[in-house]
């Protein structure tokens, strides 16, 4: 009777032990998400105290779990002049999916008009056109093990 218990405990444990071995195994993340670009440069809001900068960083995650994206401080260049830098909280990686995830400044427009390259301002100002830069790192996390994206995008913007 004790050597028949014994067995079906074991195959009950067999059994348990493959079915998590078996999830853990299928649910696999083959490659890193794939850093697409940064794009969809705009000026969102324009007012005489602030100028909000939005930009999507794109991703296509072909694994079959997800993970986080952080920023890591991406520095928002303005006619090669550093203005702010944007930090998100972590973002949730959906699985098998392309996403994006929303990168947001806010800009004083007195640090732009005390630009010290006085000739690209005066243009950027008749012209109403800035070169925009974004430049950091994006971290993907997932099960303990970190990737970084290096981001370097430079857009020229129009604002109204």
């Amino acid at each position: 009777m004790k050597i028949l218990k014994s067995k079906k405990h074991k195959i009950k444990r067999l059994i348990i032990l493959s079915t998590i071995s078996s999830l853990f195994f299928n649910c696999t993340v083959k490659e890193k998400p794939q850093f697409i670009n940064v794009g969809n440069i705009k000026v969102s809001e324009s007012t005489s105290k602030n100028i909000t900068l939005h930009a999507d960083a794109y991703f296509l995650n072909p694994n079959d779990i997800g993970g986080e994206l952080k920023t890591d401080e991406i520095k928002i260049y303005v006619n090669d002049n550093e203005m702010t830098s944007v930090s998100t909280k972590n973002f949730n990686v959906p699985a098998k999916k392309e996403f994006s995830i929303p990168l947001k400044a806010n800009i004083p427009t007195d640090s732009i008009f005390s630009n010290k390259n006085l000739s690209g301002l005066i243009g950027s100002l008749f012209s109403k056109k800035f070169k925009v830069q974004y430049k950091g790192d994006i971290i993907y996390k997932v099960f303990g093990f970190s990737y970084r994206y290096h981001v370097d995008e430079t857009e020229t913007i129009k604002i109204k």
